[in-house]
């Protein structure tokens, strides 16, 4: 791939940061430079959100609700038109295979189809009350400039996930993509002019998290946050958001579990469960990592997907037959490693894929963990890699008391011909979202997020949609007649 210099998105114009600065993005596969991004700084955030409060006061963005639909299905149209060339961008950029990106981008127009419809459809203005001598009306209305941070593992459909509503809703935005992979969102950046947005709607700026990150966390004149990334980062927005009085959605990490019971179709939960934790190589906060498996079938589920996990394609991210490509980073692979070891010391059986380490460089074996307690570190911290720790459970209340039995609650799997099981399962599980007989299944319209350090919030959907939004009552008297 051609190294490439990209730039910033503020006011409609593409231009470097005010200091001359930039950093380069490497590929984790290869370690080459996919391309010299601008190291912004908080002068360029204070550049962007300025022309995003001009573009939410002036440009008729907030007002003129045919004017988004037009832009959301343009850019829809635009992006679909040019997913070889993203998915192929973002693969190198962080290491994802691009059968999988190539996927994600495809579905991401959606996402902004969704958006858009929802926005020509939805009741801004809201009839109240029965005095006939006052007109009583809510009215929902766009907060202005949201602050949007996307994380690096996959940045263009889940900038789609947020954004969409964030616009579609009225709002401008100031968009920070991750330092780790940001050249997908600078290269999309450059379609917004051509799907018709006006200047200052959508900025992107790009630069580390301590400068560009806290410097739009910390901007008067932002009047939401919206931060996917991991539980620590996410305390530092809400923190921020909290010291302004500035609400937040927060998309975090998870330790999801699929709960497997003896009725399951087996052949389709092992290889779902594969899937769930295969996928994004486990670098994903939906990723499936934990099994909860009912004791009469552990045995024959646990074998199964350890073949299945270990059978894993593991290699070159632009091959189209890979599964699992490199990590991040180094650090990444030494934290995983780190994880998994501290489970074959304290005796766990590790089953992971032959000659992957034998490859080098930022990848490591898929692995399947079993025979540690629930509450060990491998069973409950976020490991993000592909590694799957197997459970055993008696019974469906233990089952779900495990599942239940850690600090996150993003998603979780049921598996059971039951269907009074599943749907009773489902509501005692402590996740914001539950999938039946299938896992991590992705659709506009349900709205998406979590519980305890999951974060809180939701994305997408009418959920999303009016969480963008802040309601305000308006009262006219019109008559003396009482």
């Amino acid at each position: 791939m051609t190294q490439h210099a990209y730039l910033m998105l503020i006011d409609g114009k593409l231009v470097p940061a005010l200091s001359g600065e930039a950093a380069q993005s490497r590929d984790p596969y290869t370690g080459a430079v996919v391309g010299a991004y601008p190291d912004g700084a908080a002068e360029d955030v204070d550049l962007a959100v300025k022309a995003a409060v001009s573009a939410f006061e002036s440009s008729g963005w907030a007002t003129d609700v045919a004017l988004r639909v037009r832009c959301l299905r343009s850019l829809a149209d635009l992006i679909e038109a040019r997913v070889t060339e993203f998915a192929l961008l973002e693969s190198s950029d962080n290491g994802k295979p691009i059968r999988e990106v190539s996927g994600s981008i495809a579905k991401s127009p959606q996402w902004y189809r969704y958006a858009a419809s929802v926005a020509e459809t939805f009741p801004f203005t809201s009839p109240l009350g029965a005095d006939p001598s006052v007109v009583s009306l809510t009215v929902r209305e766009p907060y202005g400039v949201v602050g949007v941070q996307v994380p690096w593992n996959s940045p263009s459909v889940l900038l789609a996930q947020i954004a969409s509503m964030c616009l579609a809703a009225g709002n401008t935005v100031v968009i920070k993509p991750s330092e780790m992979a940001p050249c997908s969102l600078l290269a999309l950046a450059e379609l917004f002019a051509d799907a018709g947005f006006p200047n200052g709607v959508v900025n992107v700026v790009s630069g580390d998290g301590a400068s560009v990150g806290a410097a739009l966390c910390d901007h008067p004149d932002v009047a939401r946050l919206a931060f996917t990334g991991g539980p620590q980062a996410g305390r530092i927005v809400a923190g921020k958001g909290a010291e302004r009085l500035v609400p937040s959605t927060l998309e975090l990490g998870g330790k999801s579990a699929n709960l497997v019971f003896p009725d399951a179709d087996l052949e389709r939960a092992v290889e779902a469960i594969a899937a769930g934790i295969l996928s994004s190589s486990g670098q994903s906060c939906v990723a499936g990592s934990r099994a909860v498996v009912h004791i009469d079938v552990f045995d024959e589920v646990r074998e199964r997907v350890e073949a299945a996990v270990g059978g894993a394609r593991v290699g070159d991210p632009r091959d189209p037959t890979t599964d699992v490509g490199p990590l991040i980073s180094a650090a990444q692979c030494e934290y995983v490693a780190g994880l998994v070891e501290s489970a074959r010391v304290a005796g766990g059986r590790v089953v992971e894929a032959a000659g992957v380490r034998e490859l080098g460089g930022n990848f490591y074996p898929p692995t399947v963990v079993s025979g540690v307690p629930a509450d060990a570190d491998i069973a409950q911290k976020e490991v993000f890699g592909p590694v799957l720790v197997c459970l055993p459970a008696t019974s469906e209340a233990e089952a779900v008391r495990i599942a239940n039995d850690t600090r996150y609650g993003l998603a979780a799997g049921v598996w059971t011909r039951d269907l009074s099981r599943a749907f009773r399962v489902s509501q005692r599980l402590h996740a914001g979202s539950v999938w039946v007989n299938q896992y991590r299944r992705t659709d506009p319209a349900f709205p998406f997020g979590g519980y305890g350090e999951s974060g809180y919030g939701r994305v997408s959907g009418i959920d999303g949609f009016m969480e963008m939004t802040r309601v305000k009552s308006i009262q006219m008297k019109i008559s003396d007649e009482s």
